[in-house]
């Protein structure tokens, strides 16, 4: 028996032009006290990352395979497949490393491996909708002398920003300050200047505030007036909004904002209207909130965006999109007063009788 172990350096978590590191360690767990004969004999290990993805069949028309495409025997145990009994299509892979080849292990002995690839910008981020599912995985996988291929897959997360696929690495040596006292390889740099380059283009988008006015109104009237400072958020951000209800003409009982997320199948790819058919545009609420709000002339609502969610993204096949949707109860009465009174009324004082009678009945 063989014990495969693989622990990413930094997280399962990664943007898109990164470079995973991975140590994989391969252990024999005999105890030392075996004979020779129990040592494991391996005859390589490879390491590959892919993006695998499935389409919902009620709600995705998927063009027929290009049968021009080599087609690799799956049955065969023999053939490094990552994607081997996995639902739907590999449609992004990096070119596989071998990690060893010939291996022997005694008793109790161990032996780590590291692994490293750069992430490719062109694929899609890290997604499971309705419709589409990309996932990404590191696939390992290993083979002992006369037996089939046993894979190891290790789930992955890859966030894509758009306006990176174009950035390339400066070579100069003085981009940045550097310590002498500090050993740092060159893909640390790059992954230091590249995340500290993505973290000031998310600041510079998500940091303007600009306030959108937006006046709501029904077939009777107005019922208010929505403003927000901007348009653009970060994962974790929370999206603050007031709504102005005294200017309205109509009266606003009650009201409810939930943040959403809209994926809609591209138009080629969406299916024909028809018994069975799901629709091709589905919404997922990631927070609300709802409030009362008669006699109420301005309030304002936070609601937080999921660190876990998707930021929005456009394929050839499926949009994702934020949004926030309304919906506003009001009133029929055209005479219902919107404000409250101006004169605050007296205050009042009550006085409770001196004594009170109380029976307790067991039951």
């Amino acid at each position: 028996m063989i014990e495969v172990v693989a622990e990413l350096s930094r997280g399962p978590v990664f943007l898109a032009g990164e470079a995973l590191e991975c140590v994989v360690t391969v252990t024999n767990p005999l105890p030392p006290t075996a004979t020779s004969a129990s040592s494991e004999a391996l005859a390589w290990a490879s390491a590959q990352i892919h993006c695998q993805f499935h389409a919902s069949e009620s709600r995705v028309a998927l063009p027929p395979p290009d049968s021009s495409q080599p087609d690799v025997q799956p049955d065969s145990q023999t053939v490094f497949l990552p994607h081997r009994g996995e639902r739907g299509q590999c449609i992004l892979s990096t070119p596989p490393k071998i990690l060893f080849c010939d291996l022997r292990l005694d008793p109790g002995e161990s032996k780590s491996y590291s692994y490293s690839e750069v992430l490719p910008t062109e694929g899609p981020p890290s997604f499971r909708g309705q419709s589409v599912k990309y996932v990404y995985k590191l696939t390992i996988g290993c083979q002992r002398v006369n037996s089939p291929i046993t894979l190891l897959r290790v789930p992955l997360r890859v966030l894509v920003l758009t306006g990176l696929q174009d950035v390339h690495f400066p070579q100069d040596e003085a981009v940045a300050p550097s310590s002498p006292f500090l050993e740092e390889d060159d893909s640390g740099k790059k992954d230091s200047w590249l995340a500290e380059l993505a973290g000031e283009r998310l600041m510079a988008a998500t940091s303007c505030r600009s306030l959108h006015l937006y006046n709501i109104s029904d077939g009777r009237g107005k019922v208010g007036t929505f403003g927000i400072f901007k348009s653009v958020y970060r994962l974790g951000e929370d999206v603050v909004g007031t709504l102005n209800l005294g200017e309205g003409t109509v009266a606003c009982l009650q009201f409810s904002v939930s943040l959403q997320t809209e994926e809609r199948v591209q138009p080629e790819y969406q299916r024909r209207r028809g018994t069975g058919v799901a629709p091709s545009v589905s919404h997922v609420t990631h927070a609300r909130h709802q409030e009362s709000c008669l006699h109420t002339t301005r309030t304002s609502f936070s609601l937080p965006i999921p660190l876990c969610s998707t930021p929005g993204f456009c394929t050839a096949i499926v949009s994702l999109k934020w949004r926030l949707h309304f919906e506003f109860v009001t009133s029929r009465e055209p005479g219902l007063v919107l404000l409250p009174p101006l004169e605050q009324p007296e205050p009042a004082t009550w006085t409770g009788p001196e004594q009170v009678n109380w029976n307790h009945v067991g039951l």
